[in-house]
């Protein structure tokens, strides 16, 4: 992928035009970003496996669902099955987490792990070089247009060292409070996948919101 990008979250987008919504940020990215809440792990319920099969024939964008659900092991193949091309839970959420890793892989999809901003960091950083993805929530997981916690900073840059140290290829994405005022420092931080909802959606022309934030950094 490049230095960084952009992952639109369709948490904001308008739900009853959900196709042209994700049509008028194709051009400007390779990612999407799919909230799947439960009410249980998060005190709210979004997406569910019916929706990310609806959108799959309407993008070639990579799928990136964010299981934030408290069983994440008995729904991973379902939505593999729906589309996802990534799917990322919650280190908090499992036991054994090198056991969700290996069932999202022998799905033939790629593994990412969340982390919440509670949690301390340690506990994602052995798990850093066997994911694809490492996603650093720099708001408290449930609602969209939260503003960005800026602990989050340090998060970022003690993942991003295990990456360089390794020399791994895993993605660091951040989800949470990323605008135009914010985006410059996480990506100086370390993060390449900058996950935005408000952002983009609430802007009336989507593509023009992506390039002014990917603008914002120096």
């Amino acid at each position: 992928m490049k230095d960084f990008e952009i992952n639109p979250s369709i948490l904001s987008a308008d739900f009853g035009h959900l196709a042209d919504e994700i049509q008028k940020v194709e051009k400007d990215t390779t990612f999407l970003h799919i909230d799947v809440m439960d009410g249980h792990y998060v005190p709210n319920i979004t997406f569910g496996v019916p929706v990310v099969k609806a959108i799959r024939s309407e993008t070639n964008l990579i799928f990136d669902v964010h299981l934030m659900i408290t069983d994440p092991m008995a729904f991973v193949e379902a939505f593999a099955e729906a589309g996802a091309d990534m799917i990322t839970f919650h280190v908090e959420t499992v036991d054994d987490p090198e056991k969700v890793i290996s069932k999202i892989r022998s799905l033939g999809k790629r593994a990412g792990m969340a982390i919440h901003p509670d949690t301390p960091i340690e506990k994602i950083l052995p798990y850093v070089e066997k994911c694809d993805l490492i996603l650093i929530m720099s708001v408290r997981p449930g609602f969209g247009g939260q503003h960005f916690m800026e602990e989050a900073l340090e998060r970022i840059a003690a993942v991003r060292k295990v990456v360089d140290e390794k020399d791994l290829k895993t993605i660091i994405s951040v989800d949470g409070g990323i605008c135009n005022e914010t985006i410059d420092r996480v990506v100086k931080a370390g993060a390449n996948l900058l996950v935005a909802g408000s952002a983009v959606f609430s802007n009336d022309d989507h593509s023009k919101a992506i390039k002014e934030l990917i603008s914002c950094v120096s």
